[in-house]
């Protein structure tokens, strides 16, 4: 038996190098049921990916990343709506059940966060799509998971949810406290990763952008945290966000392959 032995598992196809036809056979072929789909890669061949989507039978996990949206501040508050309603769009053509969107990470006015992700939340909502936000480490104001809960109980759109992504949670050195009192059916995206020491505060954005490694890799409680998931009931896809630069360069199924094995022996319930 496995901790959230029913959850689908997705991968983000960052972590998988070459042509991005090859990287969703690579997916498919070593097991995941679904993909965090990116901006860049859908935008230039968006009928195609979705052709391909369906064929290998892969499910859109979410498409992804609205970056610096919320707080916009100055000429960038006008780019920033119209870059999400874009993304909407693209997200119901290519098939996407969630957005996700990252906390602001550049300039940011704290005063309009709110109101910013409850329009958007109403624009997706239209087109039936789900919010999935997410704190990094790095964000300016909202750069852990308590926080971004804060906000989005102050949005209070039935469609906006919470990404866990174990990096943020725990390079930081955080612990599961920060989910305490997050209801399972509001956590809407879980992602895994691992690193192999606690870095300085001045190398995590590097560490975060090249050098993640596979769950078991490194020292990340991660057990801790599925087995956490699992006992508060937690439905939503778990999955791999790993940038590795040394690993888009290898073989995109073998390097797929060891991804999907590293995934289930986090989850195994030994």
């Amino acid at each position: 038996m496995a901790f959230l032995s029913t959850n689908s598992r997705f991968i983000n196809t960052v972590l998988i190098g070459g042509d991005f036809t090859a990287k969703l056979t690579a997916i498919a072929e070593a097991g995941f049921s679904g993909v965090e789909l990116w901006q860049q890669d859908v935008e230039h061949a968006l009928m195609q990916t979705r052709a391909q989507l369906d064929t290998l039978n892969l499910a859109r996990t979410d498409y992804q990343v609205l970056l610096n949206f919320d707080g916009a501040v100055g000429d960038t508050r006008h780019e920033k709506q119209q870059e999400a309603l874009r993304m909407i769009t693209l997200a119901t053509e290519i098939g996407s059940p969630m957005l996700l969107v990252a906390a602001n990470t550049a300039e940011c006015d704290s005063r309009t966060i709110v109101s910013d992700l409850k329009g958007l939340c109403q624009q997706a909502n239209k087109a039936g799509l789900r919010v999935a936000y997410e704190g990094m480490a790095w964000s300016t104001e909202v750069d852990q998971c308590d926080k971004a809960w804060q906000i989005i109980q102050q949005v209070n759109e039935p469609n906006l949810g919470l990404v866990v992504d174990a990096f943020h949670l725990y390079v930081l050195n955080r612990t599961l406290r920060d989910l305490d009192g997050i209801p399972a059916e509001k956590i809407f995206l879980v992602q895994l990763s691992d690193y192999d020491s606690q870095p300085v505060h001045e190398d995590i954005k590097t560490i975060a952008r090249h050098q993640r490694l596979l769950p078991g890799e490194g020292c990340f409680p991660l057990k801790e945290l599925v087995v956490y998931l699992d006992a508060i009931g937690y439905q939503g896809p778990v999955g791999l966000e790993v940038f590795n630069d040394d690993a888009s360069k290898q073989d995109a199924r073998i390097v797929a392959k060891r991804a999907k094995q590293a995934l289930e022996q986090i989850l195994m319930n030994t």
